[in-house]
């Protein structure tokens, strides 16, 4: 049975309610057509409960808008859903990722995560190319999808809407790594599952690494929307703390918009609940509306918090991460860069769920606190203590 409109539904009872299933809930391919949006094929799923989001087929499958009843829940940047074609990955001294980050979500690898970084290349076996030069947060958010498929399937009472693709980033003399990615949600369902696996098609050893970019934007993000996470330890903190004092603005709690804000950026060490997932949500209490993102710890053990409350660009992002912020050269340094031999794989698994009414927020927090506190300081002094990432 499906739960749908305030009463369970038969599948019986839903087809001799419309003449398609369309009429309130599906897929639907369509291609954008104007301005630098131009040319991308974009998947637009509705559940039914209220629940609409847009997936980017030509950019790496990533989910561009997210709303709830009407509501907002996912970031538009200033730059819109650029298109893949007009994207420089070395440009503007690797930052020119910036001209095309926008949406809800932005998948950050395959071989690379944070800042433009020059590193070794030695492993694809070319003399003619000893190191390559990295820019922001990797090639992958910008890089289209081979859409392999989607739509609706029926299991039994149960309705499942899906989409599937491949993304493939590829160099000879260099990786060959390809992104098999599915995306669902359940008819009537608030819950969008990710399934993500890392595949090294190739024959060279090659590095990976990769974190996803969840942006959050007005009305969730709000004065006084709250940042609920497992925190065992804060690990650090971009810039200094000095400056988030000065700025008036720590981890927990959000202000409203303002002109000169410069970004904060944390590491946290997250706790994770018995079966090794780790919860964390960003809630507008004034809204009864959150959002909670759910990974886990031995796939994506590191986790972010970025927070860019600018005047036109107001933003907090929640960042799991299969690695530490201190970047490629650090992870290799330390012995924790994730090495993929031949045809090997890394799989993940994310939740998004949307948290509807003051029950769903009283419920997530509750289910976060039994896992851990949460430092009460909203200004804590990092550790600078990274724990070894093992098992790689």
């Amino acid at each position: 049975m499906v739960q749908l409109f305030g009463r369970e539904m038969s599948r019986a009872q839903i087809a001799a309610s419309a003449g398609a299933l369309s009429q309130f809930a599906g897929v639907r391919l369509m291609t954008l057509g104007d301005g630098l949006e131009r040319g991308i094929r974009l998947l637009e799923f509705r559940s039914g409960s209220g629940l609409r989001f847009t997936v980017l087929v030509d950019r790496a499958m990533d989910i561009a808008d997210l709303d709830h009843k009407g509501r907002s829940v996912g970031w538009h940047s200033p730059t819109g859903f650029r298109s893949a074609a007009l994207h420089s990955p070395e440009a503007e001294d690797g930052f020119s990722w910036t001209r095309s980050f926008s949406g809800f979500l932005a998948t950050c690898g395959l071989d690379h995560i944070l800042g433009p970084q020059r590193v070794s290349t030695q492993s694809y076996n070319y003399p003619g190319h000893q190191s390559t030069q990295h820019g922001l947060h990797g090639r992958i958010s910008t890089i289209p999808a081979r859409l392999t498929g989607y739509g609706e399937t029926w299991q039994d009472e149960r309705c499942v809407l899906w989409a599937e693709g491949i993304v493939v980033q590829s160099k000879l003399f260099g990786e060959n790594l390809h992104l098999h990615r599915r995306i669902e949600v359940d008819l009537g369902g608030d819950e969008i599952r990710l399934t993500d696996r890392v595949v090294n098609a190739g024959f060279l050893t090659t590095p990976h690494m990769m974190f996803y970019h969840v942006n959050i934007g007005h009305p969730v993000l709000d004065d006084g929307a709250r940042y609920l996470a497992p925190i065992r330890d804060v690990l650090w903190a971009a810039h200094s703390g000095a400056r988030y004092r000065a700025q008036g603005v720590g981890y927990q709690t959000a202000p409203a918009p303002s002109n000169g804000f410069v970004e904060q950026v944390w590491q946290h060490d997250m706790a994770a609940d018995a079966d090794g997932q780790v919860p964390v949500a960003l809630v507008n209490d004034r809204l009864g509306l959150g959002i909670e993102i759910r990974t886990r710890k031995d796939q994506m053990p590191c986790a972010y918090q970025w927070q860019y409350f600018q005047s036109g660009a107001y933003v907090m992002g929640i960042e799991p991460s299969t690695h530490h912020v201190l970047g490629n050269q650090a992870a290799r340094d330390r012995g924790e860069m994730i090495w993929l031999g031949p045809q090997d794989s890394r799989s993940y698994e994310t939740r998004f769920r949307i948290l509807d009414g003051a029950g769903a927020i009283a419920a997530s927090e509750s289910a976060i606190r039994a896992i851990a506190g949460q430092p009460t300081d909203d200004f804590p002094e990092p550790s600078g203590q990274f724990p070894a990432l093992t098992g790689r």
